[in-house]
């Protein structure tokens, strides 16, 4: 019965992949930012629920931009489950936009993309998040750079809290973890480190018991007179408090 009810689950959620695919294929030529903003959370929202995960949102998302989101990285659930709560652009590694159906999705919410092979890609997406912020748009990142088992946080990179510093946006450190809605203990479900790949780590989520995906905001901080190495070492600590609060 678990294997039939995560098949069920599996064939609802590639039709509503698809219909996200039309949806931004077809509908986004016409509408505007906002409106965009509000399919991709809608969007979101019911994918969650169709895979047996419920949103919990503590703290107060950014209500607009600019401002640069950082945040531990667990799975590729974290990304849906942070469009659900609230539109953001994320910087994603460049072979994303390749991706069958899943390069459609990611590109109509607006995704910047980084060649993480290439270091020096990091400017060229720099500047790109700079003129994003500077627009007013909000965008997040995963500065661990990687998936991490969820029960420890990996060093963060710096590199691209220089957008921040560069146009003045705040910062605002935001945390994530899945747990079993019944004991409340951390599953592991949705884990994609090492040797899991999205198909097994995907049917994981879907044989798994209903699951919380808690996303706890923090205080944005200002980046006026910034320096990056040490401020990356700062909202390492800030971003693993906001964890350590979810439980």
């Amino acid at each position: 019965m678990q294997s039939l009810s995560a098949f069920l689950k599996l064939v609802r959620a590639l039709a509503h992949a698809h219909v996200g695919w039309w949806t931004i294929r077809s509908k986004f030529p016409k509408l505007s930012q906002a409106e965009r903003e509000q399919q991709v959370q809608a969007w979101a929202t019911r994918m969650l629920a169709i895979m047996g995960v419920r949103l919990v949102v503590q703290g107060t998302p950014p209500e607009g931009g600019p401002v640069l989101v950082v945040s531990n990285h667990v799975s590729w659930l974290d990304i849906l489950t942070v469009h659900a709560a609230r539109h953001v652009r994320f910087v994603s590694k460049s072979n994303v936009q390749h991706w069958p159906l899943i390069g459609t999705l990611a590109n109509g919410a607006g995704t910047l993309y980084i060649e993480r092979e290439r270091r020096r890609d990091a400017l060229r997406v720099v500047h790109s998040m700079t003129e994003a912020l500077s627009g007013g748009d909000v965008i997040a990142v995963f500065p661990e750079g990687t998936t991490g088992d969820g029960s420890t946080l990996l060093p963060f990179h710096a590199n691209l809290l220089q957008a921040a510093i560069s146009s003045g946006a705040p910062v605002q450190p935001m945390a994530l973890r899945f747990t079993d809605a019944a004991s409340g203990e951390t599953s592991l479900a949705p884990r994609y480190i090492d040797d899991d790949n999205l198909a097994t780590s995907l049917w994981q989520v879907l044989k798994a018991p209903p699951l919380l995906a808690i996303v706890r905001f923090g205080e944005p901080q200002p980046s006026w007179g910034r320096d990056r190495r040490a401020w990356a070492l700062s909202l390492h600590a800030d971003v693993q408090a906001l964890w350590r609060k979810t439980h």
